[in-house]
């Protein structure tokens, strides 16, 4: 499976958008791909690099200006969410970045963090296998955030920065004296 999810990701990269003159992608128009795939693997890949924190380690973090482990993990999924919601929204992406940190003030609870992820998880996927390929291509609404970009652009913006929260959190168990397992095994 590691291969094949390996060739799917360098044939997407390659070919979905700008197909090289005489190539022919690895998918025909035909065919629907399923980005809700790459969501799955990420959460994946999220639970197993964070899986040696535990509640005890909510309320850690580096240095008193950062967010602690549970207010990472939320979030992740805060930004999962205001992923959907700004190709859902015709204005777009809500840039009120003061209004989401605040909201991740209250969160003290790695188990609340989580369930928050699972939901934003759950909920991503819900939307993205709830749209047609013709709906997936469609431009995203205008603005300073992936404006006029395809709607499945997203899946890409939200594994990239969920894995940059994933790595910070590997740091932050090291901090504290864990050994955070690879992400890509069992």
């Amino acid at each position: 499976m590691t291969q094949n999810f390996g060739r799917i990701i360098e044939n997407i990269a390659l070919f979905s958008l700008h197909p090289s003159p005489g190539i022919v992608p690895f998918m025909s128009p035909q065919q629907h791909y399923d980005f809700a795939n790459q969501l799955l693997a990420s959460q994946d890949f999220f639970a197993r690099s964070t899986r040696v924190l535990a509640e005890s380690d909510s309320g850690f973090r580096p240095q008193e200006d950062m967010m602690t482990v549970a207010q990472q993990v939320a979030h992740t999924a805060q930004t999962l969410d205001w992923f959907v919601e700004g190709a859902s929204r015709p204005e777009g992406f809500d840039l009120d970045f003061a209004k989401h940190a605040k909201a991740l003030d209250a969160v003290s609870s790695l188990a609340t963090a989580r369930q928050m992820l699972e939901a934003a998880y759950a909920n991503a996927i819900r939307f993205l296998r709830s749209r047609s390929p013709e709906d997936l291509s469609r431009p995203l609404p205008p603005g300073p955030v992936m404006g006029g970009q395809p709607l499945s652009d997203i899946v890409w913006a939200m594994v990239e920065h969920t894995a940059h929260h994933r790595g910070a959190l590997t740091v932050y168990s090291r901090q504290l004296g864990k050994v955070p397992p690879m992400p890509y095994g069992g």
